[in-house]
């Protein structure tokens, strides 16, 4: 079915907010690339995109038809922060800056062409004086291609501090502003300063931009607003975004103020990126519960039709950089770390965790759990030591944090005087920033390692951790001759690396219980089976590094740009309700003009026209035709050149009753089950058949939906069931509409009937029934009777019409002369098999009212024209 967001095009949204008016100054550069491979590029690039159609012949247009290689072509990373590291001077005199090998950003290079350039665009995180801001975005454009965004402080808390930490951090993780402990009430100001800070990047963006050959990557949530800006500016542009967070179930999603404006910003992305399916499909939920929006998958993809463009789903969990870990295990000492810690903990059994200090990641949970576990299995004390290193950085501050350090201690504490004694201490806290190496030295010794994290978008410490296991021979202490690999993970279900890790014992961290024992278990497995699943994680962290992950990416973001410039584009809407609408360029609006030429022009004259949605508008509640629409049909079927039909799902009691005042009138109801020709004629029936035996197996199916889906209902046909939820809540009903169509699909596999979902219904109905069909008959009819129609009219705004366009097409290869005039039209401006179409039902009877003026003035001019049988009855 077509969602929402084929509603007509002129409908403008609402959302025009003040902060898309401010000014915003900062340093940029223009360059391509990284190095050895610089080159200039000039600052200003070429002509944005309107609101209008584009000029598609225009040189330099940002519509151009040009296609690009992806080798050829650039990539530009848009991130809150660069990949560097900057300090001043010790003389005072300039920055010195290197990149930060620590940043996923910059190792998300290794995965793409050799060839690609790359190109950074994000702010620093050294405080720049404004004068210095020119020469510093210069050097670092040249020396790093990278483009800096400078944002003032009061911006810059207003923008990370309040929104993105205070508001979005918050809810991503699950958690609702209740108090000012928990991120407060929505702060509009914040908001505002959020969308002018994404305003800024997206100028530090557009300055060094080529729009037909560049793909536009951007990451996280600091960015969400950022597609509207760039897609406002240029309406081909690939652009691509990752969420490094998770992505929160709907009904905590709905409670933020501004959640349609995020939700259509993203959406003018081409490919959203998530870690986990769980991730993405809540994302898909909110599309579908607060925009109507549904998603289809089909050959693996998955995909949200959004106005004509297909904006992709990509699911894949970053990795790590397997090069920079293998060359940090080579470090000379390495080995001088461990052999000190083996020392230190000769005789026990090390469990560790590597958390930074935030209230998500469970530090107080996990401690608790390995009290409980020394307490249900006594055999540990004295022999299992948690380490627990706690990065001192991380997302949380304030109260919440004071509450969790005290918590933490006081466990500890606790825990000493209970377990304590000489030479053992249960829990060993580090809350020191320990080096690369050091880090790895733990990860060597540690025989399991536990994360449970209540909320955490990917966490990477389990992988840094198999690789450290696997090491290099000599390290675990078992000689050098082939040393026996093996490692043990405790981690949270709620971690976007949990799913990857199919031997990981998957805990709740809020049941204590069942975590201490999972504890217990990791340490007390026997060797082989702890090598068992070392081995079986290795081999996939090994293969799904960052490259790997940067690499799948790219390659399904050119998957998802590939038609970009083979598409007509028009932009629509104000504020955060803009999108762009994109259509085959063959699709074009039908002109009374055009038609009624073609039309005074012919002699044998087919008009098929749908009823609901096209001569009257969807949301009417009475569906009587009214007078103007008699007087139309009635004009329309006194032609004798004409045979006019209407051409519906609906039963044929309901359409006989309607267009009773219409004698000439043909009528096909139930997609064309029943036919008649005129009132005076009986019906025909198509494919008659008495076996409706598969209606006793299809009706039970829809009862069960229909008790369980308020707002449901089954319309029983004389052919066909049909089961409606227009009525039901809307994600629910969707939902199970496509619940119930692979259920009626599976059950009915044998049956002679089509099983199909349109605009919020599931009909079963015979096979070869279709609009497709009474076309070919009606056309086919004309032929066989010397009378080969030269003009052909078809009108439909459902799925179901779409048979009808399609086997119009066909037709006129064989049945109809190639030279007629044939006018496919589909309501509303919407992706179709249709060559044209009409804004809504007012249009289609303007249209149709200028041919009936046309018939009249005929009529007048020669009165012989329309005397006689009709064009049927002469064939």
């Amino acid at each position: 079915m077509f969602s929402r967001s084929y509603t007509n095009l002129l409908d403008l949204a609402n959302g025009n907010l003040s902060a898309l008016d401010y000014g915003g100054g900062g340093g940029g550069g223009g360059g391509r690339g990284r190095p050895p491979r610089a080159r200039r590029m000039q600052r200003t690039m070429t002509t944005p995109g309107t609101l209008a159609e584009l000029d598609e012949e225009r040189t330099g247009s940002v519509a151009s038809d040009a296609q690009s290689s992806l080798a050829s072509d650039r990539l530009i990373v848009v991130a809150n922060t660069l990949p560097l590291r900057g300090e001043r001077r010790p003389d005072g005199r300039g920055w010195s800056f290197c990149w930060d090998e620590d940043s996923l950003l910059f190792h998300l290079r290794d995965g793409l062409p050799d060839d690609m350039e790359v190109l950074y665009v994000g702010s620093l995180r050294a405080d720049v004086p404004a004068a210095e801001q020119d020469d510093v975005a210069q050097a670092l454009l040249e020396r790093f291609r990278c483009v800096p965004a400078f944002l003032t402080k009061d911006l810059s808390d207003r923008f990370y501090h309040g929104f993105c930490k205070q508001t979005l951090w918050p809810l991503f993780h699950y958690m609702l502003p209740f108090s000012l402990d928990h991120g407060g009430r929505f702060d509009r100001s914040q908001w505002e300063a959020y969308v002018l800070a994404n305003k800024l990047f997206s100028q530090r963006v557009i300055e060094v931009l080529n729009p037909e050959d560049d793909y536009v990557w951007i990451h996280d949530y600091h960015l969400l607003a950022l597609p509207s800006f760039l897609r406002r500016r240029f309406n081909r542009l690939r652009i691509g975004f990752f969420l490094h967070s998770p992505f929160p179930s709907s009904e905590l999603y709905r409670s933020l103020p501004v959640r349609d404006e995020i939700l259509k910003s993203l959406l003018n992305c081409d490919l959203i990126g998530f870690h986990t399916f769980d991730y993405a499909r809540h994302f898909l939920t909110c599309c579908s519960r607060m925009l109507g929006i549904e998603y289809q998958s089909k050959r693996g993809y998955i995909g949200l039709d959004y106005f004509g463009r297909t904006v992709g789903i990509k699911i894949m969990p970053v990795g790590i950089n397997m090069v920079q870990l293998q060359s940090l295990l080579q470090q000379p000492d390495l080995e001088w770390h461990v052999k000190e810690l083996r020392k230190q903990f000769d005789g026990k059994t090390v469990l560790l965790g590597v958390d930074d200090m935030d209230i998500f990641k469970g530090i107080d949970l996990k401690i608790l759990a390995f009290e409980q576990m020394l307490k249900t299995h006594p055999k540990w004390q004295g022999r299992a030591v948690l380490v627990q290193i706690v990065n001192p950085k991380g997302s949380s501050s304030g109260k919440d944090l004071e509450e969790l350090q005290s918590e933490i201690e006081e466990s500890c504490r606790r825990m000493d005087g209970q377990f304590g004694r000489s030479g053992y201490s249960p829990v060993i806290l580090i809350s020191r920033t320990l080096s690369s190496v050091e880090r790895m030295a733990y990860y060597t010794v540690a025989e399991c390692v536990v994360v449970t994290a209540i909320r955490d978008g990917m966490n990477l410490t389990p992988y840094e951790y198999i690789v450290c296991r696997q090491g290099i021979p000599g390290l675990d202490g078992s000689g050098n001759d082939g040393p026996m690999r093996k490692s043990m993970l405790v981690v949270s279900e709620f971690i976007g690396c949990s799913p990857s890790l199919s031997g990981a014992i998957r805990v709740n961290p809020w049941n204590i219980e069942t975590t201490a024992e999972a504890m217990n278990e990791s340490i007390a497995l026997s060797d082989n089976e702890k090598q068992s699943r070392h081995e079986k994680h290795y081999r996939y962290v090994s293969s799904h590094d960052v490259a790997y992950w940067s690499k799948s990416y790219i390659h399904d973001f050119e998957r998802s740009c590939r038609d970009h410039f083979w598409r007509r584009c028009w932009g629509i809407g104000l504020g955060f309700g803009f999108r762009v609408v994109a259509l085959d360029r063959n699709f074009k609006k039908l002109t009374v003009d055009s038609i009624v030429a073609d039309y005074k022009k012919s002699k044998s004259r087919v008009v098929l026209l749908d009823y609901d949605g096209t001569l009257v508008p969807q949301t009417t509640i009475n569906k009587t035709p009214n007078e103007t629409v008699v007087n139309i049909m009635n004009t329309l079927c006194a032609d004798k050149k004409n045979v006019i039909f209407i051409v519906s799902g609906r039963g044929r009691d309901s359409l006989e009753k309607w267009f009773y005042p219409c004698p000439e009138l043909g009528i096909a109801a139930e997609h064309g089950y029943f036919m008649r020709w005129t009132r005076d004629e009986k019906w025909q029936i198509h494919n008659r058949t008495s076996d409706f035996g598969w209606m006793h197996m299809a009706e039970p199916v829809m009862k069960l939906y229909t008790e369980a889906t308020d707002g449901s209902y089954i319309e029983t046909k004389e052919s066909a069931l049909v089961w409606h939820h227009q009525d039901a809540e809307l994600g629910f009903g969707s939902s199970q509409a496509k619940e119930m169509l692979g259920h009626l699909e599976s059950v009915l596999a044998n049956e002679p009937v089509s099983v199909k979902s349109g605009q919020h219904i599931v009909e079963v109905k015979p096979q070869a029934v279709s609009k497709g069909f009474v076309a070919e008959t009606i056309l086919s009819t004309l032929t066989e009777k010397g009378r080969q129609a030269d003009f052909v009219l078809c009108i439909g705004d459902d799925r179901s019409d779409e048979d009808m366009f399609e086997q119009i097409t066909d037709i006129m290869r064989s049945i109809v002369d190639p030279q007629t005039s044939l006018y496919a039209c589909t309501v509303g401006q919407k992706p179709s098999k249709a060559k044209y179409y009409l804004d809504d039902a007012n249009d289609v009877l303007n249209m149709l009212e200028a041919l009936a003026d046309a018939s009249e003035e005929a009529s007048a001019a020669s009165p012989e024209a329309t005397e006689g049988p009709s064009a049927l009855e002469q064939a």
